[in-house]
């Protein structure tokens, strides 16, 4: 009894048990924490890392923010600075206004040290927190600081970013799926002969999300990016499956077959076509862990398990939930709105040759288009400016540009010094530092205190902030933004300042983190991609058992991602950074799918004796029904899901996966068959089992 059978023998069991799953995927599901911090998936062995560890060990500080103050008397920010002290994990609070000890007189602090400080308008209170950047404590504290003042008061920083990501995200989640159900369940309602049957398709693929998400909890936590997309992912990436076995099982009724038995062969016929799709959409995922930024390795793992569970469900619950609701199908058929394809693949084969010449006019400048695209690292630009979102959702935007406006600070560095350095050697540093271009001001124990003032003149709340057992904390204000090439060059002035002095210092932050970010996935993205298209090829080269093949299918899915990711080029469009490589892994996995699908067949065709140009207009006549329903429900899912989106990234990446959809499936349906037959002799020669008669035209 093979499989198939086994599955229809066992169905009303395999359902019973796959709905009794749901319970603890369910409990797994809530209990897995997510990160909204894209800087922590860092690689632990860099500087900055090192530094963040030992801010948080030596010094007892995790994250920070600036808290500006508009237009409010000196006596109210002295009390809101005594409230936020009190605020649940905050470690310590540094009003600015009152480093300046009133014993002193005002002359004897340096010159930037008053110039900076004082502002008739405004004031700033350096808040810094016992818990890490994005920890749910830091969060909270955040949340209940921006509640202890009604007046103009704006906190800033990373944490306060994550605060306001989190809430979002919490917000749109659980409408990201609705959306996308709803648009492909419309699309295969159309497209497919059956009105009920879409739903079963999307009861079946929702088990298998749930399953997926649910066993996260393994991992203890993913990241916002993924757990927003996962499941549309999912759905879009593994509707193929179900499709391809609604397609086999409708083909062997039609032979006249049974119920049980043509589900039995449309199973078996379904495992076998989606092994070879499956395996390398599961490989193009997992060659995202290869990445030493972790993130990659955190959307490899959930979206390759995603893909394994689809694949499982697809061959188990999907048929037994088919058989079970058999009448029900049969009542509800209708006409497809999808034609017979064809008159379609004839024409294909005859134009052929206008195809592979678009497809050589249009890869240089998709190329071309691919080497300049328009990559960013801010995380402000990521949740995007214009997405129409209300000031209560972006109070750190907000903040920061409050920053800006009042200070003209952009960001905010910190350096971690030996507390043992001489006042000598602090003041030189210090000076020196301040007189890089760009940087605003320098505030540390000897910057402060200058050549006329001891140290043990500082308030105490000065020294508890600044100093730890054995270091102490500089912070250097600077007019750049984040990820930009002055606020780099920047950086690199910064740290050959601070060895002159200290070779162990670290110099730590956002930006910092984030131009170790910049360096690590330039180098990451490359070698993800090499490893994906190398797996990719070794599986379809054993799959189809051809060396030709892998190339053609290569070419056919290279050109589609060339095309995708080479618009933002032209256009000058900003894509966040995470963008392009998951955009090139999922396109790849939804590409292949197709091409293995049309492939198959044509090879089929060829080694049962038919013509190369009878092969390719079976393959393609055969193949572009499921390829249109399953390309237009992950457009339909994607698109629906970037159209509603609020956050920046989370739409971008939707919009360019729904495009990446249908340049696919454009490619697979114009392009393949073109390649096909015009390499069919090399492809003849270069098959097992394929031997051409050069003067029959047929396979031996």
């Amino acid at each position: 009894m093979g499989f198939g059978s086994k599955v229809v023998k066992a169905r009303y069991v395999i359902l019973v048990i796959g709905l009794l799953l749901l319970v603890p995927s369910f409990f797994g599901m809530q209990a897995t924490k997510i990160n909204y911090d894209m800087l922590t998936y860092l690689p632990d062995s860099i500087e900055t890392m090192k530094g963040q560890d030992m801010l948080l060990h030596d010094f007892g500080k995790g994250g920070f923010s600036i808290v500006v103050t508009e237009n409010m008397k000196t006596d109210e920010v002295s009390h809101l600075k005594s409230e936020i002290g009190k605020v649940d994990h905050v470690d310590s609070v540094l009003n600015l206004q009152e480093v300046l000890n009133p014993a002193v007189p005002q002359s004897m602090y340096p010159e930037k040290v008053r110039e900076n400080l004082k502002n008739p308008n405004a004031s700033m209170i350096v808040v810094f927190f016992d818990t890490s950047t994005s920890s749910e404590e830091s969060m909270n504290a955040v949340a209940q600081i921006r509640k202890l003042s009604t007046k103009d008061c704006f906190v800033s920083g990373m944490t306060a970013m994550v605060l306001d990501l989190k809430n979002l995200c919490e917000t749109e989640e659980s409408k990201y799926i609705l959306v996308a159900v709803l648009l492909s369940l419309a699309v295969m309602m159309l497209l497919l002969d059956s009105f009920v049957v879409p739903f079963i398709f999307l009861v079946s693929i929702g088990m298998a999300i749930l399953y997926n998400l649910g066993t996260n909890i393994v991992f203890g936590e993913i990241s916002y990016v993924t757990k927003a997309i996962a499941a549309v992912l999912q759905l879009g990436v593994t509707m193929d499956y179900s499709i391809f076995l609604w397609h086999s099982y409708m083909e062997h009724l039609d032979r006249g077959l049974s119920r049980k038995e043509a589900m039995g062969q449309a199973i078996d016929a379904t495992l076998v076509s989606v092994t070879g799709s499956s395996i390398t959409t599961v490989a193009g995922f997992l060659a995202l862990c290869f990445m030493t930024y972790k993130m990659g390795m955190d959307l490899g793992l959930v979206m390759a398990k995603g893909c394994v569970f689809g694949v499982i469900c697809s061959v188990t619950v999907l048929p037994s939930m088919i058989l079970i609701f058999s009448g029900v199908l049969e009542k509800t058929r209708h006409r497809s709105l999808i034609p017979d394809c064809s008159k379609m693949a004839h024409g294909l084969t005859s134009r052929y040759g206008i195809y592979l010449v678009i497809f050589g006019l249009v890869f240089l400048p998709a190329i071309y288009g691919y080497m300049h695209e328009n990559v960013t690292y801010d995380f402000t630009d990521m949740m995007g400016h214009d997405s129409g979102l209300k000031a209560s959702q972006i109070q750190f935007m907000t903040a920061n540009d409050k920053l800006e406006k009042d200070f003209d600070i952009g960001t905010t560095h910190m350096i971690i010094a030996d507390r043992n350095l001489t006042p000598k050697d602090g003041r030189a540093m210090s000076e020196k530092l301040e007189d890089l271009s760009g940087v605003k001001n320098v505030l540390g124990v000897d910057a402060l205190t200058g050549t006329a003032i001891p140290r043990e003149f500082l308030p105490d709340q000065v020294t508890k902030s600044l100093y730890a057992k054995d270091h102490q904390l500089i912070l250097v204000n600077s007019a750049y933004k984040v990820s930009t090439d002055n606020c780099n060059t920047q950086i690199d002035q910064i740290n050959r300042v601070v060895h002159q002095y200290d070779k162990s210092a670290k110099v730590i932050g956002e930006g910092p983190a984030t131009k170790d970010l910049i360096e690590i996935t330039n180098h990451d993205f490359k070698v993800v991609n090499i490893i994906s298209m190398a797996m990719v090829f070794l599986i379809i080269l054993l799959v189809l058992r051809s060396v030709s093949l892998p190339f053609i299918l290569i070419a056919a899915i290279e050109f589609a991602i060339y095309v995708n990711l080479g618009i933002p080029g032209f256009t000058g469009t900003k894509l966040p950074f995470i963008i392009p490589v998951c955009v090139s892994t999922i396109q790849l996995g939804s590409t292949v799918d197709y091409a293995i699908l049309m492939s198959t067949r044509y090879k089929t065709e060829r080694a049962a004796g038919k013509k190369k140009r009878e092969a390719v207009e079976i393959a393609s006549a055969t193949s572009i029904p499921s390829i249109l329903v399953s390309a237009l429900g992950f457009f339909a899912a994607t698109f629906g899901v970037g159209l509603y989106s609020n956050v920046g990234l989370i739409s971008q990446l939707c919009n360019m996966m729904a495009r990446g959809a249908l340049i696919s499936m454009a490619t697979v349906i114009l392009v393949l068959p073109s390649l096909l037959m015009a390499l069919d002799g090399l492809v003849i020669r270069s098959t097992k089992g394929l031997k051409q008669s050069a003067s029959t035209g047929k396979t031996a």
